[in-house]
Formats: structure tokens, sequence, C-alpha cells
């Protein structure tokens, strides 16, 4: 699921570093490197698996946030001969560096993704190997997987193939650039006809019923009066960059079912309850929901660059908590799933594209690898495909217990010396056991915590009826003061008044 992205904007932010260095301390996430891991990193990089095939002529470029060099993919889009478009998608290899069984991939199995706090990244594998020997660094020869993709005139997807080869990409591009270029007019054949496949692809998700969510970045700027929360709106650059991307992964999923054997991303429709929690969130940032309009719609009429729009964006992450992955392998009798589907994308979907950062990502590669050649999947990666899912779900608990341990520590940062202070807010869920005691969205700033009714300690023993008339207002706007902002326990809370 897309995960709230959060970076500290700060002029002097040495003390919420220090903080974020304990979080990462209680959360025990280890930052250091086996001596082991980090030797066998050295000796894989200078002696990588290469393939037979050169395809570095090939003019790929990347599309990361500035400053990035843990590079997965790069791509090359062309037009088709007698019409359509060709897409080439080169992802990195890991498989080339990391010796199944070895020290590398033991350590990746246990940290399975990489880590992103505010201050600091902890990456699933050495920077060697991540930042350096398996990234697709702009000049430089990489083992890959090259997909290519082609697509008819409307976008849609005709033909995918996939291949090992040496690449090298030939620049390397930010979103501000691209969409700087494109905005302007001044973008060249391939930043143009990423805008155009992007569109398209967009559109294409729009007639499946699929959605993607433009989450804004949140971030914490400190100024003259204290810490003040804002956004950075992806711009549509960001959104024609993930479509490429999410074209490949639904491609590796019908290649994986059409083989009987691979690694999905499934995510079931989210129950009327999710929808009806998120409708309320929605009356708290006056963002107007008609009853008929349907959700995919909605989000696609909002505006990230909104305050109000963004932090609801950031709420609508919810309605992804039920993904997972499902491992199949028919010939083993382990069955593929009876709906593949993943309800966002409205298809089925594979994470095939990040293998840098995610350590599923690694097995997907290896299986359609496998397929597209007509050979057997490796037997390290057929073995260990009934435990990835299970691995993967303990890194996604991990990754969103770090997420959620910031935004804690962040919004008490937010908040801290406010204590007293009165706010507007919208009480967005109840405790059903405690009718008192509930959750409120403040519009602003966007910051949601548990709120009290101030008299709720005092009716734990009474009757049931007295209880009903100490009950938050599900829905309705009220007045709250702030009782804490602790950044040391990570806590915010609120007493209705």
């Amino acid at each position: 699921m897309p995960r709230r992205k959060l970076r500290v904007k700060a002029a002097d932010s040495a003390r919420i570093n220090t903080e974020l260095a304990e979080l990462r301390t209680r959360l025990e996430i280890h930052t250091e490197w086996p001596e082991a891991v980090l030797a066998e990193a050295e000796e894989a990089a200078e002696r990588p698996r290469t393939p037979e095939l050169d395809a570095t002529d090939l003019p790929l470029f990347t599309v990361d946030p500035p400053g990035s060099r843990d590079l997965d993919q790069a791509m090359h889009l062309t037009h088709r001969p007698g019409g359509g478009f060709r897409v080439y998608y080169a992802i990195a290899d890991v498989a080339a560096f990391v010796h199944p069984g070895g020290a590398i991939d033991t350590e990746a199995r246990r940290r399975v993704e990489t880590l992103y706090f505010p201050d600091h990244r902890v990456p699933l594998h050495p920077a060697r190997i991540s930042e350096d020997a398996a990234s697709l660094l702009p000049g430089e020869p990489r083992p890959a997987l090259l997909w290519q993709l082609d697509l008819d005139a409307e976008g849609a997807l005709v033909l995918a193939d996939l291949r090992r080869a040496m690449v090298r990409s030939h620049r390397r591009l930010d979103y501000a650039a691209v969409q700087r270029a494109v905005d302007l007019g001044g973008a060249d054949e391939q930043l143009a006809l990423l805008a155009t496949v992007g569109g398209l692809r967009e559109r294409q998700e729009r007639d499946r019923g699929g959605v993607s969510l433009p989450v804004p970045e949140q971030e914490v700027e400190e100024t003259l009066h204290g810490y003040v929360l804002g956004y950075r709106a992806p711009s549509p650059a960001d959104g024609w960059n993930a479509q490429i991307s999410l074209l490949t992964g639904m491609a590796a999923a019908e290649m994986m079912l059409d083989a009987g054997i691979g690694l999905l991303r499934t995510l079931p429709t989210a129950p009327p309850a999710a929808y009806e929690r998120l409708r309320r969130i929605a009356a708290a940032l006056d963002v107007d929901w008609p009853q008929a309009l349907p959700y995919p719609e909605l989000i696609r009429s909002l505006d990230p660059d909104a305050p109000l729009d963004a932090a609801f964006l950031n709420a609508c992450t919810g309605l992804l908590r039920g993904a997972g992955y499902q491992a199949f392998d028919e010939s083993r009798g382990l069955p593929a799933p009876a709906d593949p589907g993943h309800a966002a994308i409205a298809a089925p979907y594979a994470h095939c594209t990040a293998p840098l950062r995610r350590l599923g990502d690694r097995f997907t590669q290896e299986v359609c690898a496998a397929v597209a050649a007509g050979e057997e999947v490796p037997a390290w990666a057929r073995e260990a495909l009934p435990a990835v899912p299970a691995l993967m779900a303990s890194g996604d608990r991990r990754a969103a217990e770090v997420e959620r341990a910031c935004v804690d520590l962040l919004e008490a940062e937010l908040l801290a010396g406010r204590e007293g202070e009165g706010f507007s807010a919208v009480v967005i869920d109840v405790d059903a056991k405690r009718p008192g005691t509930g959750t409120v969205q403040l519009r602003e700033p966007a910051v949601r915590a548990r709120c009290d009714r101030a008299s709720d300690g005092a009716s734990d023993g009474a009757s049931d009826g007295a209880s009903e008339r100490a009950a938050l207002p599900l829905g309705r706007v009220i007045d709250v003061r702030l009782t804490t902002a602790d950044p040391a326990t990570r806590t915010v809370r609120f007493a209705a008044l």
C-alpha cells in the first residue's frame, strides 16, 4: 500500500532527529550491517552474474526523487510500427548479486524491505549493492530484467516479454524536471511519450474501475512560531511514472497466472464500514462527496495541493490495509487464489519493480524471467516461494509500525507546548465499548488523535443512560481542548468541551 510520506523540513532539526534515533532503538531497527554481509556485498559487486544479451545501446532514462541512488527502474518509450507504443522497462537484477542462502540473502529476509524515517533510510541491501553495483545509475552498465511491453493506440497491453540483459541508463531525471519540461513545451520525444503513455494508462485505469492515490508528502516545518504541518503534492509526472510500474506489475501477474506459479499482491474490496468512516473524514475536511459519486471518481476530482484534500488523501490509504501477498505453485498443490485481483488496481497485480527495496520482488522477477524464457523456475526461488507471503506480511507490519510511530512523534512535536488550547474537530470514530472515547480529526492542523468526553472518566461506573449522554457525537463538529502532546511518549490526546 502507499504509505504516508514523512519528511522533516526544519532549519534546526537536531532535537527531532535525536528523538527519531531513539525511536529506532525502541523499535529494534538495526541500522548496522554484519561484517559477513558487507564482505559478501563487496565480492558480489566485483563479480556479478552477467547476462549474454547486450542492450546497453538502448537509451534508457530514470525518474526518481532528487539525490536518490537506489535506482530500481529505467525506461525507454517509442512508437510501434503500424501504431501504438512500445515500452522498454529495465529493472535492477538483484539476483545477479545475491547468492541464495548467503549472508546478503539471509539479512534481506530478516529486513524484508527498506524502512523510511523522516531523517534516515534503513535499506534492504548494503549500499555497495543498492546504491552502487546493482543500481541503474547513469552511464554504468548493469545487469537487468528488461521488459518489452507493447501497447495499442489506446494504451492497452497487447504483448509482454522479458529477457535478462546488460543495460545502461543514459540520463537521470527527477519528477520536477520531467514536469517542467512537459509544462513548458520543452519535452523531448521520450518525455512527451511518457506523458502520452502515462495519460493513456490512467484512462485505462479509470475504465476498468481502478484508482491511484496521489498521496502528498507530509512535511513538518519549523518556523518562528513553532512547527507547521504542510504537504508536497505529487505532480502528474509522478503519476505517469507510476503507471509504467503498474503496467509492468499487471503484466507480471498475468504471466505468472498463465504459468500456474508466482507471487501476487492482492487486495479485497474494502467493507462498507471503511467507506462510511471515510465519508465522516470527508465531512470533517469539507471535502464534497455526493452520495452518488463513486470513490475512484472522487479521488480523481481532488487537488493534492489543497491542504484539506491532501489530508483526506492520506486518510484514504486506510482502504489499502487489507493488501497482502499470495504465493501459488499449482504443480506442487499450491493453488492460485480464487480471487487474484487487487481492488485498487482493478486487475491482478504483482510487485516486481522495486527489488532493491522490497524482498518479494526478487522472487517475482525470477519466476517471470524463467517463464518468459520457457525454463524451469530456479529451485531456490520455487522452494522459498510459499514462505515469502509471511515474510512480506511481517515486513509490512514493521513498516506500518514505523510509519505510525513517526506520525505520532511528528504530530506530538507539532502540538507540543499548546496544551490547553482549543480546536475545532470532527468525531470520525467512537469506541463501541466506551462511547465517550473516540478519534477526532482537526480541521487545522490536519491531525487525528484520541479524544475523551471531559466527564467520561466520571461516568465509567454510571448507568448505561449516563454513559450514552457522555457519548461523543459521531460525525459532528465539536470543540476540543488539547490535554497531552508529549513527543517522548508520542502521545496526543484531546478532551471534548
